[in-house]
């Protein structure tokens, strides 16, 4: 339900940070596509229109739903499957009424939205196996649903959202230090499986992306290709960047030495055009938003609005690292997006409608004041 606020309680650096951090994203589309500027534009602009509407609505009125919010997540998610749209040798877009969008990055919010209910009514019985093991079942039908896209990235970020709300929602350290214990080792040892020759357990051109990775010079004109060029184009932009649109031969944009310049790539384009100064910025802006979410969920008024700012914090946080980790060579390609940067209206949409439920966390813990 709608409720009463006072302006002065709105967190108004908190939305310039985000409309700043969406201008940078629009110049630096532009200047990689410029026929998509103007759409991610009108993204922008939808966005921010969502993002107050949904900030001056009483977030404990969306939870009250949280198991049709988990069974609409289902039900679009296998939309997909049935009858979602074939992009680049995967399905993750469906087409209802003329819009096409991908459910995998509405899903985010939505599980967010589901366990940050979910994990406030069970709070006091988190820790007993029979609620751990729920939670983990109700968990893995939209993890497969995305993982079978093939959506591995998204994947990815969906099971650091969930390790962070359990966290938050008060896990105990015997149970983390537990399943630590375990993961690790697992990890390590799957790691060492994936590098062999005839591995099944991720596809060939994933396997291929690590590999890369590991050995950039092998793979310097193949897969390892783009991510040597991005850290040259980064490198290249020095302190003020060659300028924006540039379309130089010199320019490893301009001279199409990087392809997916406006979506997984995009840091490269803002370190070459805008140089030191402005890829600093962007990773300034980016972190101050990830710390404010943060920052609101540790004085939220209950267990589900920390847990909202949680979820919307780490996906910030998590992508833009990621991301801007694989543009500097320091992961292995994921093709997760940059938040509020890359192009990608679905993806901006979800984001700004994540942040307006941070800013209504704000205003409630602080209303009573």
């Amino acid at each position: 339900m709608k409720k009463k606020y006072r302006v002065r309680d709105y967190n108004f650096l908190l939305v310039i940070f985000v409309v700043a951090i969406s201008v940078i994203g629009v110049l630096a589309i532009g200047s990689a596509k410029e026929s998509l500027q103007s759409r991610q534009m009108m993204g922008v602009v939808l966005g921010f229109f969502l993002m107050l509407v949904i900030s001056l609505f009483d977030y404990g009125f969306f939870l009250k739903f949280y198991w049709v919010i988990y069974g609409a997540n289902l039900a679009l998610l296998l939309l997909v499957r049935l009858i979602g749209v074939d992009a680049g040798g995967a399905q993750r877009w469906v087409n209802i009424f003329g819009i096409q969008f991908q459910p995998s990055e509405l899903a985010k919010i939505l599980l967010i939205l589901f366990y940050a209910q979910y994990i406030m009514i069970h709070k006091e019985k988190l820790n007993k196996l029979k609620t751990l093991v729920m939670m983990i079942l109700l968990f893995i039908p939209p993890l497969a649903l995305v993982y079978l896209q093939p959506d591995m990235s998204t994947s990815i970020v969906i099971v650091v959202v969930f390790v962070v709300l359990l966290f938050v929602g008060g896990l105990s350290w015997k149970i983390i230090a537990g399943v630590a214990a375990v993961v690790i080792p697992t990890f390590v040892i799957l790691f060492m499986l994936i590098l062999q020759p005839d591995q099944k357990i991720i596809r060939d051109f994933q396997q291929t992306r690590i590999l890369a990775w590991l050995y950039p010079d092998e793979y310097e004109n193949a897969e390892g290709y783009q991510q040597q060029n991005s850290i040259m184009a980064i490198g290249s932009g020095q302190l003020m960047g060659k300028g924006l649109n540039n379309n130089s031969i010199a320019s490893v944009k301009g001279g199409n030495f990087i392809s997916k310049t406006e979506t997984d790539f995009i840091f490269a384009v803002v370190g070459e055009e805008l140089g030191f100064v402005g890829s600093t910025s962007t990773v300034l802006l980016l972190f101050g938003i990830s710390m404010m979410c943060f920052n609101t969920g540790r004085k939220a008024k209950d267990t589900a609005g920390s847990l909202i700012c949680a979820g919307v914090g780490i996906i910030i946080g998590f992508q833009s690292f990621t991301n801007i980790s694989v543009a500097t060579g320091l992961f292995p390609n994921t093709g997760i997006p940059l938040p509020f940067v890359s192009y990608g209206l679905t993806s901006l949409l979800c984001l700004y409608m994540g942040i307006g439920f941070v800013l209504n966390v704000r205003l409630q813990c602080i209303k009573k004041y």
